[in-house]
């Protein structure tokens, strides 16, 4: 009997009627093409021969709509179903039967090694795994999420490799660009400018916090943190409240300059800042409340600027309030005065106090005026001192003079005490004895009748103080701060007895500048009176010539210099002349260094101050070009700059500077330079 089962039929060998077997079946084109493939030159072989393990796989590819393939025996023929010809691009329909390893070619490196562990018995899952594959003509990057499964024969012998498969090449990429859409985002997130923090949970939790929050806050150390445990000096300004009220209600808060007190480094004390912010709740998909976000900028320097034009507009207001008052006081009498005149019905004593009345109405209305005009030429730089040397102690008796009237009406009691000896300062007298008439009118003005007026006049080397202490209602501590400055005017009373504008002590302290002094004011409390205390340059010192010794003459008092200021800022350039003309010495200003030239040649000036940095030149090269010149043989050349260096000093000596200052230049330093050269003329 011969052995038929080499040749006999498998029951699924062919569908009746037809002539490809029944595993075959269906599977779109790529069935029909399986179908129709010629399999005699594959080391397949024909369909019909299959075995039984193949066949169940190749019979579930094609019923299956999810991409898969199989590599099949010892060459690895490849077999795959519809699902999986955009997988292949190109390489579909060549592929079918194809030796695995020659289909994927390009990407072997990646793939053979996983398909070498499945024939082993191993089964794989990859997922985004990423090849380089060739399958449109040109290299292109995917990523695949896939399993490779070991295929045993039917004598359970592994035979083949099964792969599902997905590509998930534009899920790759979308998350890519997400990525970077995230990280553009938190890159924006943590180059804003305004602050910005992410809270979650009814605790408050930090959960993202940016640059500018964290340089706000003064820590980095706050992510993961409750706002109450990273913020604890933060209890009880009402913030953690307003946190609170927003996650409860889901209703934002918006802040406009909301005071905040921050200790920026741990230990330090509470500095003031001012928020603008919004408090916006999180919601989740639900439309629970999950968290808030927080938004802001710090605007502690808007609102300084706003409050600083709001003091500014109400100073300007009572300005003008004041001025108003001030100047319809005097006018009242005065057109009464004139109405009575007008009639003609007077005797000789009532025209004579009518005519006194306007007088003194008028002359009072002249001095308002002419303390306006003053402070404005004086914030302006149009005053011109009318310099003299002068015993102080002489200005002071000046200033009595005028107050003593008022003094004397109030009945208040006035101690003088002087210095004992002349004490000479190089001023305007005028100016002087209305810097020093104004502070006693003000301790006259400011203490009630019968008070006390202390005056005293204090000799030191090289300056002289004058204090006025008065018993009187004293200074406001927050008018203190800004008491020179301009329309600034203490509580006045009911009566608004003491009048005045607000601008005398701005104009005595600008007066006092322009004579190289300073002036300060004091007061302990409210109703414990007050002390101003101005202080100047004392000539004694740099004009005493040295004492005579033996029979020598006493030595004549030095003379006033030939001076050149050149800088480029006029502002500094008219200020340091005008200290210099105080000093009595002959002064001359130039702005750039063809204009110094000029000048020298003209004046020959005995000492020059110049600015190193200027328009047409350097200092350096100006000192040369003025040493080059004969009529300027012996000038003293001071330097005058920014810049302090030691190689800015070895610069300025080698181009022919006696001195080297620093601006701001020290008076005292150039007063010295100058009375060098008082001592020592060339």
């Amino acid at each position: 009997m011969s052995d038929t089962r080499a040749t006999a039929p498998h029951p699924q060998d062919a569908a009746p009627g037809a002539a490809s077997p029944v595993f075959l079946s269906g599977g779109g084109e790529v069935g029909a093409l399986m179908r129709a493939h010629d399999w005699s030159r594959s080391p397949l072989g024909d369909p019909s021969t299959w075995p039984q393990a193949l066949r169940t796989v190749v019979s579930l590819m094609l019923g299956s709509a999810f991409p898969m393939f199989c590599a099949w025996g010892k060459d690895q023929a490849f077999l795959y179903n519809e699902a999986y010809v955009p997988v292949l691009g190109d390489k579909h329909p060549a592929a079918m039967g194809a030796p695995f390893r020659e289909i994927w070619s390009e990407i072997w490196a990646d793939i053979g090694p996983i398909g070498e562990r499945a024939l082993q018995g191993e089964g794989t899952y990859w997922e985004k795994l990423p090849l380089l594959m060739n399958r449109h003509g040109y290299d292109e990057q995917t990523w695949f999420t896939f399993s490779y499964s070991p295929v045993r024969d039917d004598d359970g012998a592994i035979a083949g490799v099964y792969c599902a498969c997905v590509e998930v090449t534009g899920q790759v990429l979308a998350e890519r660009y997400r990525d970077e859409e995230n990280k553009r985002l938190v890159t924006l997130f943590e180059q804003a400018p305004g602050i910005i923090a992410v809270l979650r949970g009814p605790q408050h939790m930090f959960e993202i916090t940016n640059k500018s929050y964290m340089e706000m806050i003064g820590r980095t150390d706050l992510v993961g943190k409750t706002a109450r445990e990273a913020l604890p000096y933060v209890e009880g300004q009402g913030f953690f409240e307003l946190l609170d009220q927003v996650y409860q209600s889901g209703t934002p808060f918006v802040g406009h300059a909301v005071p905040f007190d921050v200790a920026r480094e741990p230990g330090m004390p509470l500095t003031r800042r001012y928020l603008d912010f919004i408090y916006q709740p999180i919601r989740d998909a639900a439309g629970e409340v999950v968290g808030i976000f927080v938004e802001g900028s710090d605007v502690t320097v808007r609102k300084q600027v706003e409050d600083e034009l709001r003091a500014a507009n109400r100073q300007k207001d009572q300005f003008l309030a004041m001025l108003a008052h001030e100047l319809r006081n005097p006018l009242a009498p005065i057109t009464t005065a004139a109405q009575l005149l007008k009639m003609g019905t007077l005797d000789a004593k009532a025209v004579r106090n009518a005519s006194e009345i306007i007088a003194r109405q008028a002359e009072h209305m002249t001095d308002l005026v002419n303390d306006l005009l003053d402070v404005s030429r004086v914030t302006r730089g149009l005053v011109t001192l009318e310099k003299e040397e002068l015993d102080l102690n002489a200005v002071v008796a000046g200033a009595l003079e005028q107050v003593r009237p008022l003094i004397e009406s109030k009945r208040h009691s006035l101690t003088m005490q002087l210095s004992g000896e002349p004490v000479h300062v190089m001023g305007d007298r005028t100016r002087l004895v209305q810097v020093l008439s104004n502070i006693l009118n003000n301790a006259a003005k400011y203490t009630p009748t019968g008070g006390q007026i202390m005056l005293r006049v204090t000799a030191m080397d090289d300056r002289v103080l004058v204090t006025v202490t008065d018993n009187g209602i004293g200074i406001e501590p927050d008018v203190l701060p800004y008491i020179f400055e301009l329309f600034t005017q203490a509580e006045r009373t009911p009566d608004r007895s003491q009048g005045g504008l607000g601008i005398g002590l701005a104009l005595v302290k600008s007066l006092v500048a322009l004579h190289g002094g300073s002036v300060d004011a004091r007061s302990e409390a409210p109703g414990r009176g007050s002390e101003f205390e101005i202080c100047l340059p004392r000539l004694d010192a740099a004009h005493s010539a040295p004492a005579a010794t033996g029979g020598e003459a006493p030595a004549a008092r030095a003379q006033p210099l030939r001076v050149m200021v050149v800088d480029d800022n006029q502002d500094a350039a008219q200020m340091l002349a005008t200290l210099l003309e105080v000093q009595g010495h002959a002064v001359s200003v130039e702005y750039d260094g063809r204009g110094a030239v000029l000048r020298a040649r003209l004046d020959r000036p005995q000492v020059m101050l110049l600015d190193i940095g200027l328009p047409d030149t350097d200092g350096y090269a100006l000192a040369r070009q003025l040493r080059a010149m004969p009529e300027l043989r012996g000038v003293t050349l001071v330097a005058l700059t920014g810049y302090g260096q030691n190689e800015d000093r070895r610069l300025a000596e080698e181009a022919g500077f006696d001195h080297h200052l620093v601006k701001p230049a020290d008076l005292a330093q150039v007063s010295s330079i100058l009375a060098s050269v008082q001592r020592n003329p060339a």
